[in-house]
């Protein structure tokens, strides 16, 4: 069955990590990235968890998994190496109406998370259904070739160009059609020949015109 792809805002959100090893570091470190209201919750916690949770806002509570702790969250990720237990958090879940991953265990997840290239705003994640996570790291690895910084920094100066066009064109069709031109391969690589300074210039005097012009 497809499922739904999504980028979650989670900025302030409660969010809870039950398992105290490396997988738990490696989820903690996401979604402080994220910046989620995390919550690790794990009997015994690793020195490099305990040393996240210093450095961060991730509140670890030292102690055995109970529902309680679920409470106000959005979603948890239950990373411990006892089967049971994680078969117990999924149901607590279940019964709160909280989205719960099992990790390696697709069965009991409500989500996936996929294999991301994240270049500065710019993020490509990639999906394969809970199967084989090894072929989505594979996958973005190549992408991870594909798409630079320099595609970050292309999507920010895109950013503030589009905030400034919608403010200067009125009609939608010419909008669409200024941004339609501005995206495409021959614009960014316009941007990497020339820089951000001399590509802002051709789009200033593009939106100014009103009209699409020659692509540089």
């Amino acid at each position: 069955m497809s499922k739904y792809p999504i980028f979650l805002e989670l900025a302030g959100r409660r969010v809870v990590v039950i398992g105290g090893g490396a997988v738990a570091v490696r989820k903690a470190q996401a979604l402080l990235a994220s910046r989620a209201r995390l919550v690790i919750i794990a009997e015994h916690a690793d020195d490099l968890l305990t040393a996240l949770c210093a450095e961060s806002d991730a509140e670890l509570i030292r102690s055995k998994y109970s529902k309680n702790y679920l409470s106000g969250a959005v979603l948890a990720i239950a990373s411990t190496n006892n089967q049971q237990l994680n078969r117990r958090i999924y149901k607590d879940c279940q019964e709160l109406e909280i989205l719960c991953n099992v990790v390696d265990n697709p069965e009991l997840c409500d989500f996936y998370v996929p294999a991301v290239v994240k270049r500065g705003d710019l993020q490509i994640a990639i999906g394969t259904e809970g199967y084989c996570p090894a072929y989505a790291g594979h996958l973005r690895k190549k992408l991870g070739q594909i798409f630079t910084d320099k595609h970050g920094e292309f999507l920010a100066e895109l950013e503030t160009l589009r905030k400034h066009i919608i403010q200067e064109v009125p009609e939608s069709a010419d909008r669409k059609a200024l941004l339609g031109q501005l995206v495409d391969d021959k614009s960014f690589e316009y941007f990497i020949e020339n820089g951000s300074g001399e590509w802002r210039s051709y789009a200033e005097k593009l939106v100014s015109s009103g009209n699409p012009a020659p692509k540089p």
